[in-house]
């Protein structure tokens, strides 16, 4: 589903310095630490700006207003690392399930209340989305320097940027501006965001929806360099892949035997595996190895590359034959792209 005032595409791979807003909607609430900003000035915003424009994002755009925020939410973001080595990739998944549900507006931190039905408590997030605490605490430090000015939107984006330097990754100016939703929508994030399980042809046309094409896909589909997977997740792929009562013929043997033995039949679901088995923690594109060696974790990832003749194969050679640079350069766009949805 696309969100309301998407653009039928976001801007292409050349990088763009501004971008489309997130939504019309306006400034954030939250029951946890996030405060609720004054309507009367959303109702000017709203008198001034054409529900149909789209305000300009941009690097700069608290350099007066809060001078210094990338630098303060690096340093929360590293301060959390040294204690939970999760931590990055659970930021940038924060990020990622935000955008993909109605736009980029923070309405992945909202908790349930009698008017809201919150995102947490779908299906894609329950028990797995994690990395709340620290934009609670990257929240309260902004705001005792510079209250009331940065969304929360701006901050999942700013965090995510901040993980994947932290660890080896790229790093690159993050567009700024976006605006905070005031509501939720659980059963967009039921119906939107990709299920491990998903087909190739579910994956392309989730990510077409919210105006991401094919390389957005792959190159996105990196951030799964780093982070872990329950094993509830892979049961049926160890085990029934598709109805078969089989494995998923595409899964390395080798692999194969590790997982089984980390998941067997009727264990315990929550036991993490690591998406990335030789560098779980670190930014890089050894991900793309993997996908080429039939050792990807989810499905998603091994479908990827489940068909040598399509141009996803190519990319995901391309990025697996040098040292990062292109996937590097390539995962900055389409983080970009996705931050603008």
């Amino acid at each position: 589903m696309q969100p309301e005032g998407l653009p039928s595409s976001i801007h292409s791979r050349e990088m763009s310095s501004s971008s489309s807003s997130s939504s019309s909607s306006s400034s954030s609430s939250s029951s946890s630490s996030f405060s609720r900003v004054n309507i009367v000035l959303v109702t000017v915003a709203l008198l001034t700006v054409s529900w149909t424009s789209h305000a300009q994002l941009s690097s700069s755009f608290y350099d007066e207003s809060c001078p210094g925020l990338p630098d303060l939410i690096s340093t929360v973001v590293a301060r959390a690392q040294l204690s939970d080595p999760r931590t990055p990739a659970s930021l940038v998944r924060l990020h990622f399930h935000d955008c993909f549900v109605d736009g980029c507006d923070g309405s992945v931190l909202l908790d349930g209340s009698e008017t809201i039905v919150s995102e947490k408590d779908a299906a894609p997030n329950k028990d797995s989305l994690r990395g709340f605490d620290v934009i609670d605490d990257i929240k309260s430090q902004v705001e005792s320097e510079c209250s009331g000015v940065v969304s929360c939107a701006d901050i999942l984006a700013l965090a995510a940027e901040a993980s994947v330097s932290l660890v080896r990754g790229p790093s690159w100016d993050v567009p700024l501006g976006r605006r905070d939703g005031t509501t939720a929508n659980q059963e967009g994030a039921n119906k939107n965001l990709p299920s491990p399980i998903d087909t190739l042809d579910v994956l392309q046309s989730k990510f077409s929806a919210v105006g991401l094409d094919d390389t957005d896909l792959v190159t996105l589909s990196g951030a799964h360099t780093f982070g872990r997977a329950q094993c509830k997740i892979l049961s049926s792929r160890l085990y029934n892949y598709r109805g078969t009562l089989s494995p998923d013929p595409s899964l390395d043997s080798s692999y194969l035997a590790i997982l089984e033995e980390n998941c067997p039949r009727g264990g315990v679901g929550t036991t993490l595996n690591n998406l990335d088995h030789a560098t779980p923690d670190a930014f890089d594109n050894n991900y793309y190895y993997n996908l080429k060696n039939g050792q990807g974790l989810l499905q998603t990832d091994q479908e990827l590359y489940s068909d040598t003749s399509s141009p996803l194969t190519s990319i995901i050679d391309q990025y697996a034959s040098d040292n990062g640079t292109q996937f590097f350069e390539n995962f900055v766009v389409s983080i970009i792209n996705m931050g603008s949805i």
